[in-house]
């Protein structure tokens, strides 16, 4: 029985095996900032291809963009960014350290150790701030966008015009934002530069409690579809006090990790607050004429916000598994196959072996036309070469040995159960699929 997962081993794993590092490590770091290494650029592509296919390619009724990161600073002057997008920061009055004032356990300060040294708390404005062009002026200020919403809310009005889609209907996007965390924290959960997948769903004023249940219905599906177990998944109705100025129902979903059970996801009945703020500070109408009549209303918004390192984190804790192998301890990704970085990986059984190598390679070409995603795995003995691909999450396995030379068959070794099985070249395709 595998024990209880740390963040430790999910931070080892991850800079051993090539998934996460830290930002600008070689210069000491960049707090808030990781770079993601081979497997984990794919296992996070894997996460957020599923989302499309979920959310968007697989609907009739969704539209995706992929807006600028930089826009005008009236965008987040109307979605009240500039005023309300703050946190509480205290500081140190012995060692000048920095904390957000709600994270904090206590009274002592965690970097010095005193007792009872904080100042009074004080907004931050978490919006990276920029000038964009040759002037710093004020009319050349911008920000990094700290979320991917409302670049679909200033682009609704052009979908409407180029589809008219009939209501509802929704827009999706992914993509970077940044926010200028004061304590960024608990390894890619919190973080300065972070990725979002988003979508704003218009609905019909009256209609928006059925929306609202469908998206929790197909988030679930979709939290399925990742593998997370549904033990450690959690619903909370935000209550009124506690929700975004914006919103008239928020429901979060809530994961446990490592850290604590925390935030994974949101799903908020937004009212028609973007769409009438843009009308407000732009003086250009956002309404919606229901085709065949003359009824015009500003639409709702139903959103639901996902975070990409934090369901990449919940895949990663909910994959993580000890067991043991011929004595010997064993930890494993157990991902489902549709996200594993690795689909396959062919091995030759002894690397030096010039008739062993070309036919594998042989099966590694067929492989890799076939799935993608598949490995070389020479290195080391087989047994290296399995726990490796084994903490790596490949599914399977496929060794090239000297049987094979004589009748065509390879071996396939599953990730799960260590089993071994004999397979016809001519039938491994259609076996691994």
């Amino acid at each position: 029985m595998s024990k209880e997962v740390s963040l430790e081993d999910i931070v080892s794993l991850c800079k051993r095996r090539g998934f996460i590092y830290q930002g600008s490590e070689v210069y000491g770091g960049l707090a808030g900032t990781w770079d993601y290494g081979p497997l984990g650029v794919q296992l996070k592509r894997n996460v957020m291809n599923l989302w499309w296919k979920t959310f968007v390619d697989d609907r009739e009724d969704m539209y995706g963009v992929d807006a600028a990161i930089l826009m005008n600073q009236k965008v987040w002057q109307a979605s009240g960014h500039t005023d309300t997008f703050t946190d509480p920061l205290v500081e140190c009055n012995n060692c000048q350290s920095r904390f957000r004032a709600d994270h904090l356990e206590g009274d002592t300060c965690p970097t010095c150790g005193q007792k009872d040294t904080f100042g009074e708390p004080r907004q931050f404005n978490m919006m990276f701030e920029t000038h964009v062009g040759p002037t710093a002026s004020e009319e050349a200020r911008s920000y990094l966008r700290p979320e991917t919403a409302q670049g679909i809310f200033t682009n609704f009005k052009h979908v409407v015009d180029s589809f008219y889609p009939d209501l509802p209907f929704g827009i999706a996007q992914q993509g970077k934002a940044f926010r200028n965390e004061i304590s960024p924290r608990d390894f890619v959960f919190r973080s300065r530069e972070f990725e979002q997948m988003e979508v704003e769903y218009f609905v019909h004023p009256d209609t928006w409690e059925q929306a609202f249940e469908q998206w929790r219905i197909d988030i679930k599906a979709f939290l399925n579809n990742l593998g997370l177990p549904e033990d450690k998944l959690h619903e909370l109705e935000v209550p009124e006090d506690e929700r975004a100025h914006y919103s008239k129902r928020t429901i979060d979903f809530e994961f446990d990790y490592p850290h604590k059970r925390d935030e994974l996801l949101g799903l908020a009945y937004r009212t028609d607050f973007d769409l009438k703020n843009i009308e407000k500070a732009s003086g250009k109408k956002m309404d919606y004429t229901v085709k065949g009549t003359n009824e015009r209303f500003v639409p709702h918004v139903i959103e639901p916000s996902f975070g990409v390192e934090r369901a990449l984190m919940a895949v990663l804790v909910s994959a993580y598994q000890q067991d043991e192998v011929n004595g010997e301890q064993r930890s494993y990704l157990k991902l489902p196959h549709h996200l594993a970085p690795v689909r396959v990986a062919v091995s030759p059984l002894l690397k030096n072996k010039e008739e062993l190598v070309k036919k594998a390679r042989e099966v590694y070409d067929l492989l890799k036309k076939q799935f993608g995603n598949v490995m070389w795995d020479d290195n080391g003995n087989i047994g290296k070469r399995y726990r490796r691909q084994d903490e790596i999450g490949t599914p399977h396995c496929v060794v090239i040995d000297f049987d094979t030379l004589e009748d065509s068959t390879v071996t396939i070794r599953n990730r799960d159960t260590t089993e071994q099985e004999r397979v016809a070249i001519s039938e491994l395709t259609d076996k691994l699929s």
